[in-house]
């Protein structure tokens, strides 16, 4: 054999599976130059779980990288190689996923995200003067630190894994509103819907549906006593129209344990819960990380 030509060698293999999408590559390049013997190996390991669609959550691990990004993002990796990113309402149909290895080289994969179709609800019977634009300036004001001090809370991150863990339903109760909806608040189109709502008696407790810790505990204009939650590396749980908020900023809450109870506090008709999830300014569905609805 001429080693002066080389030796490389590649291994790809891909798996995927109906519920989860499960991919894994690993790549081995063995290379020898010049008469005298010598061999160079470098390798690398990627694990990809999640749903691959508009709204969906992807948990990823790496081995042998030095640094991963998404569109150009650089996204936190733990010491032990465990990462996760989200995908907004309104994401591209593809993205972009740049993994730097150790020995500096770079591999893209490129990921595609499946388009959804959403529903429009409408939603009528919401006090005027909370749909009002002509609100006072103590109003707007008030408004103005309410999205500032939820901007904070989702920024916030916290070394947690609990991301990685099963989600479960924060109650158990009829579905009523779902996630990517397009709103009609009293006959006028409002923004879409970014959570699933979930209709139950006042004062029904709601639950943790993972580990976290609490960033925000606070009753807002539009959505009431609310509860903001950080899972770990930017992904975040909100619970709006609270009638009780049972915990405090820095709070940490076990999955299972009661964090408030239904109300119908702030931009409301009627009792229910409004359950949001964030990966940082990317808005999750809640439902794609829950088994189904229990009747």
């Amino acid at each position: 054999m001429d080693w002066r030509s080389g030796l490389l060698l590649k291994l790809v293999t891909l798996q995927f599976s109906r519920v989860n999408h499960f991919f894994t590559l690993a790549r081995l390049c063995l290379l020898s130059v010049g008469l005298t013997f010598s061999l160079s190996v470098f390798s690398f390991y990627l694990d990809l779980n999640g749903t691959f669609t508009q709204g969906g959550m992807v948990v990823g691990h790496v081995e042998g990288v030095e640094a991963v990004f998404l569109q150009d993002e650089a996204l936190k990796i733990s010491s032990n190689g465990d990462f996760v990113f989200g995908f907004g309402r309104d994401f591209p149909e593809s993205a972009d996923l740049v993994l730097q290895l150790s020995n500096g080289r770079k591999v893209i994969e490129t990921i595609e995200v499946k388009k959804r179709q959403y529903n429009i609800q409408r939603v009528d019977g919401i006090d005027q003067k909370i749909m009002s634009k002509q609100k006072p300036e103590s109003v707007w004001l008030r408004i103005k630190k309410d999205v500032a001090a939820v901007k904070k809370a989702r920024s916030e991150h916290i070394e947690s894994l609990a991301f990685k863990q099963q989600f479960i339903w924060p109650l158990i109760a009829p579905i009523s509103g779902v996630y990517g909806s397009q709103r009609v608040y009293n006959g006028e189109p409002g923004r879409p819907h970014y959570g699933v709502d979930i209709a139950a008696p006042l004062g029904t407790p709601v639950v943790a549906p993972a580990d976290a810790v609490v960033t925000l505990v606070d009753d807002l204009y539009y959505s009431g006593g609310t509860i903001i939650m950080d899972h770990g590396y930017g992904i975040s749980s909100s619970f709006l129209h609270l009638s009780e908020l049972m915990v405090k900023v820095g709070d940490q809450i076990k999955q299972g344990q009661v964090i408030g109870k239904v109300g119908s506090s702030g931009r409301s008709t009627g009792p229910h819960l409004d359950w949001r999830m964030n990966w940082y300014k990317q808005r999750i569905d809640p439902q794609l990380l829950v088994p189904e609805m229990p009747q």
